[in-house]
């Protein structure tokens, strides 16, 4: 039975390893066992970073949107409202491009939210007897 040694493919294991966390302080970059340790934290940084990043951006178009409605005198919560009651579905990352991108359609969404009925329509609710 032939022997099969593993120095290459340990050795491939390794420098991929190092070449993966070029760029870190010290150490970090230079022995095998820091530079898993690095990789391992830096790899739950990236994991939760993506899933940070989409709250970001939903707070970033919510400021747009903000500044937009302020100027034509109306608060973000109004118009969020407005929009539901005159059964409107942007999301506010549309909202957000139309008014930086198009201000006359945006305009038209904030008439649009102004002038909707205050009250929304409730969904028929059946109301069944209760048998003792």
């Amino acid at each position: 039975m032939v022997r099969i040694k593993s120095n290459v493919y340990a050795h491939k294991r390794k420098k991929r390893v190092l070449k993966e966390a070029k760029g870190q302080f010290g150490n970090r970059s230079k022995r095998y066992k820091e530079a898993i340790k690095s990789l391992i934290g830096s790899r739950q940084y990236a994991y939760f970073d993506r899933k940070k990043k989409k709250g970001e951006y939903r707070s970033l178009w919510i400021i747009r949107l903000n500044a937009a409605c302020r100027e034509s005198g109306i608060s973000y919560s109004r118009f969020i409202s407005g929009l539901k009651r005159a059964n409107i579905a942007l999301d506010r990352k549309v909202l957000a491009d139309l008014a930086v991108t198009q201000p006359q359609v945006f305009n038209q969404l904030l008439e649009q939210a102004k002038t909707a009925p205050k009250t929304a329509p409730k969904a028929a609710v059946k109301k069944t007897a209760k048998k003792a």
